[in-house]
């Protein structure tokens, strides 16, 4: 299946008229979200601080599944050379940056009223921080570079890297101490956030997904386009070389 859907050509042809429709289904679902979040009581601590939350943790969600998303694409391009696989590594790179910068803001913004800090360096923190580096990294040698299997083999590598630090943000609660609390989602006993509470948060979740799926479809099919271009530019100025 991964194979079959290799083929460029193809997988414009069968995802670029599912787009709109995923583009019209993040915005329904991030009205819906927001109207819940809104909606939705105060914390008995935090107050209306709490809905932070709501950008937060999804955002901080997407950072690291849009990276393990980019080092799988990443690991195929390397191994079995698909054409697809680059591209959609690539055209992921920007979307996660932008998740992981989000998340480090409104991190920020959270901690300042709850921790009476903006910053600290304790191991969650700094292991995203870290990740925040790596989609800069990433980018960076990709443009760097101007030969694109080059630039896509070195870039593969330092995205298979980066892959190492997500365990280390996933459990960083569990190995250090830390300003974070532990997992209050996904628990073996259930989740620990009230209900009223956890739906705002899952419809917000699913909205950011949304909204990556349909972004990273749209870069795809740039990427692509901008690499038919400069491979007709090309092979036009070798033709006119050749006269």
């Amino acid at each position: 299946m991964i194979s079959w859907l290799a083929n460029p050509e193809r997988f414009s042809r069968i995802f670029t008229p599912i787009r709109p429709y995923v583009g019209v289904a993040a915005a329904l679902m991030f009205m819906w979200g927001l109207y819940l979040c809104f909606a939705s009581p105060e914390d008995y601590q935090q107050g209306d601080t709490v809905r932070i939350m709501y950008m937060h943790v999804p955002a901080a969600w997407m950072a690291m599944a849009v990276y393990l998303i980019m080092g799988i694409a990443s690991f195929f391009g390397l191994i079995w050379r698909h054409s697809l696989a680059d591209v959609a590594a690539k055209a992921a790179a920007p979307i996660g940056a932008a998740f992981t910068a989000l998340s480090l803001l409104t991190g920020s913004l959270w901690g300042r009223p709850m921790w009476g800090t903006w910053w600290e360096w304790d191991g969650r923190m700094t292991s995203v921080l870290v990740l925040f580096l790596f989609y800069i990294g990433y980018m960076a040698l990709h443009a760097a570079i101007e030969d694109e299997t080059r630039a896509a083999k070195s870039t593969a590598i330092l995205a298979m890297i980066g892959l190492v630090n997500l365990p280390v943000i996933k459990f960083s609660v569990d190995w250090w101490n830390t300003l974070h609390q532990g997992a209050s989602v996904v628990r073996a006993d259930g989740p620990s956030i009230a209900p009223d509470m956890l739906w705002p948060l899952l419809v917000m979740a699913l909205a950011f997904k949304l909204l990556f799926v349909w972004l990273w479809l749209l870069r795809i099919d740039t990427e692509l386009m901008a690499r038919r271009y400069r491979a007709l530019r090309a092979r036009l100025s070798f033709a006119e070389e050749g006269n």
